[in-house]
């Protein structure tokens, strides 16, 4: 169980990263945008971080001038520029052809990890590789019939650039002894201040005040932020970067349970088909022998 314990860490991540809808529906409703949920989640994640780390150890606090900009890239290349990408390519060429390009991450992940960390790229992690793009583009239920608008295209596959990010960064700060409280809050700092340059705090402030927001707020926060880049920063920590992002890829699968369960979608052939191929990822990476034979 131990050995699979890291996994279990990106897996729950990737649970809790899909339970987002609950909370956008709502927030949605009480009239915040795209950016400003971002916003409102990656400030308050920054204060709590920094109180959680001020009550457990301040040491963790300090981090080296020459590698803050390891923190600027988890936070703004990766998590504010990401999330960007991903809102505009939904406005401009839809949801479908958004997530496709979105989980394109895992390639630019592998790619990075392999030039930049020396990780290898064996026929076990190339073939999850394919399962799990194929299993997203089926689970997302893009079937060609979006406007593939050349410029929302480009943009689309920035947005997964941007989330593969945070791996990469995410590792070399790992790597520098960094410890997983640190580098997660350090991520929400940086984040919060470019959400700032992104939205008006004003007007961002006035919405968190409706009595109805503080606790959609508080949950988006808590639970798609806080507690799932804690679990797949610590899982991260303890296997290859390429790895992690294939199990993260579960979270389209979880969403895609979420909407059939809550909100009645449809559940088609084509997405039964994309849930079974990123099982069969799953499997493929945690067999007993993946680590030596990927």
């Amino acid at each position: 169980m131990k050995q699979h314990a890291p996994a279990l860490a990106v897996l729950s991540a990737a649970v809790l990263w899909s339970l987002i809808s609950v909370f956008v529906r709502g927030l949605t409703a009480l009239g915040f945008d795209s950016i400003q949920i971002v916003a409102g989640r990656c400030l308050l994640s920054a204060l709590l971080c920094f109180l959680l780390l001020l009550w457990k150890d301040k040491s963790l606090l300090r981090v080296r001038l020459k590698d803050l900009w390891l923190f600027a890239g988890t936070g703004l290349l990766s998590m504010v520029f990401f999330n960007w990408c991903y809102f505009t390519t939904i406005r401009t060429t839809g949801a479908g052809v958004a997530v496709v390009l979105l989980y394109t991450s895992p390639i630019w992940v592998m790619l990075f990890s392999a030039l930049f960390f020396r990780e290898k790229i064996g026929p076990a992690k190339l073939l999850a590789l394919l399962c799990t793009f194929v299993g997203c583009v089926l689970v997302a239920g893009y079937t060609g019939g979006d406007s593939l608008n050349p410029l929302g295209v480009l943009i689309g596959v920035c947005s997964g650039l941007g989330y593969a990010l945070y791996s990469i960064f995410g590792q070399a700060a790992l790597n520098r002894g960094y410890q997983t409280l640190t580098v997660t809050a350090y991520t929400f700092f940086f984040a919060a201040a470019g959400c700032l340059l992104l939205t008006s705090p004003l007007q961002l402030f006035r919405l968190c005040l409706q009595p109805a927001a503080f606790g959609e707020v508080l949950g988006n926060t808590v639970l798609c932020s806080i507690l799932p880049y804690l679990l797949y920063t610590w899982g991260l920590a303890r296997m290859e970067a390429g790895r992690a992002a294939i199990l993260a890829t579960a979270e389209p699968l979880s969403a895609t349970l979420i909407g059939i369960f809550l909100w009645g979608e449809p559940l088609t052939p084509a997405k039964c088909a994309g849930v079974a191929l990123i099982f069969a990822a799953v499997a493929l990476l945690n067999r007993k022998k993946a680590p030596s034979s990927l």
